[in-house]
């Protein structure tokens, strides 16, 4: 199956919940309502001649001009050997979404991924805390406007003197 048959069949599907195909793109993507991410992945992952069973990434882009943060989700079948593209968009200011954790194991440091970076919450995840910052690191450092703190824990974290200092 293609994407535009994945495409037009979600559409019918789910109508009113899928929407902004770009077939024509190296990977076909589609978006989705958030309140509906939950049972389309679900139906994506289990039904025959779909059978998405591996989520191969789950990340985010900020777009401030729009007001919204988009969680991307990259799925593929190895058994039906196709893939999509399902994007959500999010609120900037209250970005969540249910978590994908219970339909793909691997969405758990996925999700926590984002969450630490982006600030999206992803409700219903097991574990939602920073994996790669500490628990009091102040803001998502790849929002757009992200302003980098000066130091923390008394450690610089202005990188240019530092590397100076090693070439002199």
């Amino acid at each position: 199956m293609d994407a535009q048959e994945i495409y037009s069949s979600l559409e019918k599907l789910f109508p009113g919940k899928v929407g902004n195909f770009k077939g024509e793109a190296m990977e076909p993507c589609l978006n989705v309502d958030g309140a509906a991410i939950i049972e389309i992945c679900r139906f994506l992952r289990n039904s025959p001649g779909y059978r998405f069973e591996v989520l191969s990434d789950l990340t985010a882009l900020d777009w401030p001009k729009e007001e919204n943060i988009q969680v991307v989700y990259h799925l593929f079948s190895y058994a039906q050997n196709h893939q999509i593209v399902v994007k959500v968009d999010l609120p900037r200011d209250n970005p969540k979404v249910a978590s994908v954790e219970e339909i793909w194991k691997v969405a758990n440091w996925f999700e926590r991924e984002v969450y630490d970076l982006f600030g999206v919450i992803f409700e219903g995840h097991t574990d939602l805390r920073r994996i790669m910052l500490p628990e009091d690191w102040v803001g998502f450092p790849l929002r757009k406007d992200y302003v980098e703190q000066e130091e923390y824990d008394g450690i610089s974290t202005q990188r240019a003197p530092l590397v100076e200092k090693l070439l002199r």
